[in-house]
């Protein structure tokens, strides 16, 4: 007799929303629509932060990076998704899959670490304005980003790596829209303790210790804003966290929901995951852009015709 065939399948068949056909196409235009806004607008903020001088600060700098991350999550997952929703073919290769898990796994992660490192930025601007510039020097800021990148990358490689040595023995329909790390463990047909080991493990520093970190810095934020003597004061040291505390929560909260809490339906996690992969990483540009006073007087010098002709030839 022929062994059970323990390896990864050639492809693997996304269910995605399947058991709601009637959604899929209304579903299909808040992605594309989604996508769109993304890529649109985080391509933007690097564009406008690199030509305009006045964004060349530290919180524009991770800003830059935050979309570098959205613009890898959505293109990462968004493409096969709208394949998936506009077509009766709902596969992925083999290699597609395991390039998802990959990359998907590092920005996830690396967005994490960066929410927490922009938290620590505002905390340093507020709480010890003197001392910005000498704490957040350039090649400082750079080896924060680094480290988010690399934190990321680490934790990618270790679970890319595990999630390939699971024996699937044939599986390979996923209830998901997208591939996973812990959706392939549920389809493994062997022990698979260390994967779980590892995911949870892994999830310690940018599941809890990240978010634990962004509470910590707005505790003593909040403080020090209770502090100031006058309402301005208070309004526009608050102003300058308002965008940033408000993508950390859309960030964060579906989340941890997804993966500290067990869903009592494999449908309401994936409606989350889509919320989280799809949905914030349009929202952000939108959130920085209209609640920025400096990002929209950026715009309007740019869009202005003779505003934007000085603005190149002072370049």
């Amino acid at each position: 007799m022929k062994t059970q065939n323990m390896s990864f399948p050639n492809t693997f068949v996304l269910l995605g929303f399947s058991e709601f056909p009637w959604l899929e196409m209304p579903l299909s235009a808040v992605v594309l629509v989604s996508y769109i806004l993304t890529l649109m607008g985080n391509s933007s903020i690097i564009l406008l932060s690199l030509v305009d001088p006045r964004l060349q600060t530290p919180m524009y700098f991770f800003l830059d990076n935050l979309s570098l991350l959205d613009l890898s999550v959505t293109c990462t997952i968004v493409p096969q998704l709208l394949a998936n929703l506009w077509g009766p073919d709902k596969t992925i290769a083999s290699w597609g899959c395991i390039t998802q898990i990959y990359l998907f796994n590092l920005t996830a992660c690396a967005e994490c670490a960066l929410l927490a490192v922009m938290a620590i930025d505002r905390y340093v601007a507020i709480c010890r304005p003197l001392q910005y510039t000498l704490i957040m020097r350039p090649w400082v800021c750079v080896q924060m980003a680094a480290a988010c990148w690399s934190s990321g990358l680490a934790n990618s490689l270790l679970q890319t790596t595990l999630t390939r040595q699971l024996p699937l023995c044939g599986h390979h329909a996923l209830d998901h829209f997208f591939c996973e790390v812990p959706v392939l463990i549920k389809l493994a047909c062997g022990d698979t303790t260390a994967n779980d080991r590892a995911l949870a493990l892994g999830a310690i520093p940018f599941a809890l210790l990240a978010p634990l970190m962004v509470l910590t810095s707005y505790i003593f934020i909040a403080r020090a804003v209770l502090k100031l003597p006058s309402a301005e004061g208070r309004h526009k040291a608050l102003s300058t966290c308002s965008s940033h505390l408000l993508v950390v929560t859309l960030y964060f909260g579906p989340a941890i929901y997804v993966y500290l809490q067990p869903p009592a339906k494999s449908s309401q996690a994936k409606f989350m995951s889509f919320f989280y992969c799809v949905i914030t990483p349009g929202f952000n540009p939108l959130i920085y852009t209209l609640r920025n006073k400096d990002v929209k007087t950026a715009w309007k010098r740019i869009l202005q015709p003779q505003g934007g002709i000085k603005f190149l030839k002072a370049r």
